[in-house]
C-alpha cells in the first residue's frame, strides 16, 4: 500500500472481513448477495424513478438526469481514479497473506484495488442524492434508500471481493458527494418543482 494504516487496524480490518465472509456465512446469502450486489439487479429501480419523474416533471426533470450522472460520474471516478491509486490496497481475494482462505463467491476476484469500493461510493453517493432530491415524494423513508445501499456494499464484503474498512471508507466519500451534488442542485437548481409546490396552493 502507498499509504498504510497502522498495522493493528489492519488485522482489526481482516478479522472483522474474517466474520463477515466466513463465520457468518449461510447458503440462502451464498445465492443471494452475488445476485444482489450487481447494478443490472436494480435497473428497473433505476428505470423506475427516470421515469417516475420524467412523468412528473416534463422538462424540468433534464438538470435532475444531468445532475444524477454527475454524481455517479464523481463518486466512481474519485474512487477509482483518485483514491485507490493512493492507497493501492490489494482486495482480500488477491492478498497472499489470506490465499487459501477467503472465500469468493463470484467468477473472479477483479484487478483493482480495494480500498475505496467504488460499489459503495456509488451506492451511497446516488442514495444520498436520492433522499435529498425526492424527500417530499419519500414522506420520510428516505431511510429505505441507505438500508438498499448498505445491504448492497455488505454484500462486497461477504463474497469475498473487499474489506469492511473498503466500504466504510466508501460509504462516507459517497455519501459527502451525494450531499454535495444534492445540495447544489436544490439550491442552485431550484429542485423538482412538481415535490416543491404546495399542495394548498
Amino acid at each position: 500500500m502507498l499509504l498504510a494504516a497502522p498495522e493493528w487496524f489492519i488485522r482489526a480490518d481482516r478479522k472483522l472481513f474474517a466474520l463477515i465472509n466466513q463465520q457468518l456465512s449461510h447458503p440462502f446469502l451464498d445465492a443471494i448477495f452475488p445476485w444482489w450486489r450487481e447494478t443490472i439487479t436494480w435497473t428497473p429501480l433505476y428505470l423506475f424513478l427516470l421515469i417516475f419523474v420524467i412523468a412528473n416533471a416534463k422538462k424540468s426533470s433534464l438538470p435532475w438526469i444531468i445532475m444524477a450522472v454527475i454524481t455517479i460520474l464523481l463518486s466512481d471516478q474519485i474512487s477509482s481514479s483518485i483514491i485507490k491509486p493512493i492507497f493501492g490496497r490489494l482486495r482480500p481475494c488477491n492478498e497472499p497473506e489470506l490465499a487459501g482462505s477467503v472465500r469468493l463467491l463470484l467468477d473472479g476476484c477483479g484487478a483493482g484495488y480495494s480500498f475505496t469500493s467504488s460499489h459503495a461510493t456509488n451506492h451511497f453517493a446516488i442514495a444520498i442524492f436520492l433522499m435529498i432530491t425526492l424527500q417530499n415524494w419519500l414522506n420520510g423513508y428516505g431511510w429505505v434508500f441507505l438500508l438498499w445501499a448498505g445491504t448492497v456494499v455488505y454484500g462486497q464484503v461477504y463474497v469475498g471481493v473487499h474489506y469492511p474498512l473498503d466500504i466504510i471508507g466508501g460509504a462516507l466519500l459517497g455519501s459527502g458527494i451525494g450531499f454535495f451534488t444534492a445540495r447544489f442542485y436544490t439550491q442552485r437548481l431550484g429542485g423538482l418543482p412538481f415535490l416543491n409546490s404546495n399542495p394548498n396552493d
